[in-house]
């Protein structure tokens, strides 16, 4: 079976285009270093010219007011503007041609500045041209690094619709899994003492803004509550009740995009003078307008527009006022370049250890431009190296461990990077691995001994899996990874307690959380990671293939949590020898 994640690249064609376009065209490409400057630490911009551009010389134009930056050969019209210098060429092969690198360096700018910054380059003609289609890019300059909770955060994200009912109801039986279920805010509250005895401490809800649909992705009114789901009253009692209990809150938040029935589209679209028509972007005027992957139900905000953009983060900053903790951020690579500096500076000033992070489906090198923008980014990446070696079984322990390696040097410490096996929007990881719990155990022990907060989708714990594929015909039916949540007797009791095992020794160990990682050995078939943080180190093995294998660790070595029963430890000497059955896996800590 073919995995499919759904994103701007998801094909190798998409992805041929996007490099071939950046190395073709003038591109800055957020390439900025650093990416999150301190105050007073200077800001060196780096920009590349494909060969079919004769530029003869270029400009970086800037604000620190927060108001667009202007100009035309080399002067500002607002704000300022310096030159830039040429620096090297490079070849490129592709290409059949020479690309020019160009840089200019910013100075230091004190705390709370908001500086946006855009390029121009004089061409052969005379003209003007600006880098990136003209975009205009943006920093927010602080000293704010990522909250130190979040790196004992164990996450679990809610579909609200499908989660819980409430008053102990069961759940309807409609039509179609489109439709609605009837979970509820309330039906959260009720079940806070469930999440508590598995151990999260941090709830992700899916967005509870009024929608028409059942996931919520297309809001009406972005300072409201869906009354299908609940009330104000019943979000605050949920929050209280959870913080209460040692959990924080994070919102579904959806920049991006609105109902194509929000009040301010439809007027944008019934009155050609309405001053709404400006928050979108019409190519003609009115049906023809820039949406959400040409979803017309889903038109794109206009967050160039300072009305439309002041929208949004008025209720970002409203929410966390209210009571959230933070906001994973719905499809961040859509709004405008310039949106996240400011986006960074209202959620901090509105609550200082908020946690925000992105859904970024794009490869590394595009979620790593968010440094400073978001704390940081869903780790897509590692999900597909997850999926592929323990789902599918195609990469073998050597592969797993070389990707492991070269994907947790390419990040910087301070860059969160929650992990996750499945989600709302594709297969979930059970199905996927033909309903083998023995490859989702696996998976699930190798997440939680990694580097980043582990999310758990809703379910997933109690043996949630699915009927059909989320493609279907070729077309995207993520519904199929909806089903309503299981309680009770339906739950898979086994499954349940090892995940509970599994998070209680990620918290009783800061080594799991907070400690380097590394891989210590590893074969076709197998694969050993090390943590260690102080005087605790931790070890886990993993066992990717169809036969029993054994694996020597020196010194004294216990077993924490284990895949399933057969694993053993036995001490010879000053070592210690662990023996694994087929698909599985354990952590182990060493005796001081």
């Amino acid at each position: 079976m073919d995995d499919f994640i759904f994103g701007t690249l998801a094909t190798e064609q998409l992805k041929r285009e996007r490099v071939y376009g950046i190395r073709a065209g003038i591109s800055h490409n957020f390439r900025r270093l650093p990416l999150d400057p301190l105050p007073a630490q200077p800001v060196r911009l780096i920009l590349s010219v494909g060969p079919e551009y004769p530029v003869r010389r270029g400009w970086v134009y800037w604000t620190t007011d927060g108001s667009d930056p202007q100009g035309s050969q080399g002067r500002a019209l607002n704000g300022f503007a310096a030159p830039l210098f040429f620096t090297h060429t490079e070849w490129d092969t592709i290409l059949w041609g020479y690309l020019s690198y160009y840089e200019a360096v910013l100075p230091g700018f004190p705390t709370g500045s908001l500086v946006r910054y855009q390029f121009g380059f004089e061409m052969a003609d005379g003209g003007e041209k600006l880098s990136d289609q003209g975009q205009i890019f943006g920093f927010y300059v602080d000293d704010d690094p990522l909250p130190v909770w979040t790196k004992d955060a164990v996450v679990y994200e809610i579909f609200v619709d499908r989660f819980s009912p409430g008053k102990k109801q069961p759940w309807p039986n409609p039509s179609s899994l489109s439709d609605f279920y009837g979970g509820t805010l309330r039906g959260i509250t009720e079940q806070l003492d469930y999440l508590v005895d598995l151990g999260v401490n941090v709830l992700w809800l899916t967005p509870v803004f009024p929608s028409p649909s059942h996931h919520g992705y297309d809001a009406t009114d972005f300072f409201e509550i869906e009354p299908r789901l609940g009330s104000k009253k019943d979000f605050k009692e949920l929050l209280d009740e959870a913080h209460r209990r040692g959990i924080r809150v994070l919102m579904d938040f959806v920049p991006n995009h609105i109902s194509n029935m929000h009040p301010y589209f439809q007027q944008a679209v019934s009155d050609p003078a309405s001053p709404y028509r400006q928050w979108f972007n019409f190519r003609r005027y009115p049906d023809d307008y820039e949406t959400f992957f040409g979803v017309t139900s889903l038109p794109k905000l206009n967050l160039r527009h300072p009305a439309a953009r002041q929208y949004v983060l008025d209720a970002a900053r409203y929410w966390l006022e209210f009571g959230v903790d933070g906001f994973r951020v719905d499809y961040a690579i859509g709004p405008a370049a310039d949106f996240w500096a400011e986006f960074r500076k209202v959620t901090r000033q509105a609550k200082a250890d908020c946690w925000t992070f992105g859904e970024i489906v794009d490869p590394s090198d595009v979620q790593l431009t968010f440094a400073g923008q978001l704390d940081g980014a869903l780790d897509f990446i590692l999900l597909e190296g997850l999926r592929q070696s323990l789902a599918f079984g195609r990469w073998d322990g050597v592969k797993l461990a070389s990707f492991l390696e070269r994907h947790h040097a390419y990040f910087p410490q301070d860059f969160s990077r929650p992990s996750f096996l499945d989600n709302h929007d594709m297969n979930r990881f059970l199905w996927a691995a033909g309903n083998d719990q023995r490859r989702l155990k696996l998976a699930a022990l190798l997440q939680f001994s990694l580097v980043g907060p582990p999310v758990i989708y809703y379910g997933t714990e109690a043996g949630l899996s699915q009927q059909r594929d989320v493609r279907q015909n070729g077309r995207g039916i993520p519904e199929e990874s909806r089903s309503p949540m299981l309680w009770g007797e339906e739950q898979d009791k086994d499954l349940l307690k090892f995940y509970g095992q599994l998070i209680r020794v990620r918290k009783q160990f800061a080594a799991l959380r907070r400690g380097t990682c590394k891989v210590q050995d590893c074969n076709e078939a197998i694969l050993v990671l090390e943590r260690e943080f102080e005087e605790e180190r931790l070890t886990t093995v993993i066992n990717l293939s169809a036969t029993r294998q054994t694996q020597w660790l020196i010194g004294h070595w216990i077993m924490q949590v284990e895949t399933g029963s057969g694993c053993e430890v036995i001490l010879e000497g000053q070592t210690s020898k662990v023996t694994i059955p087929a698909l599985s896996g354990a952590i182990l800590s060493r005796l001081q």
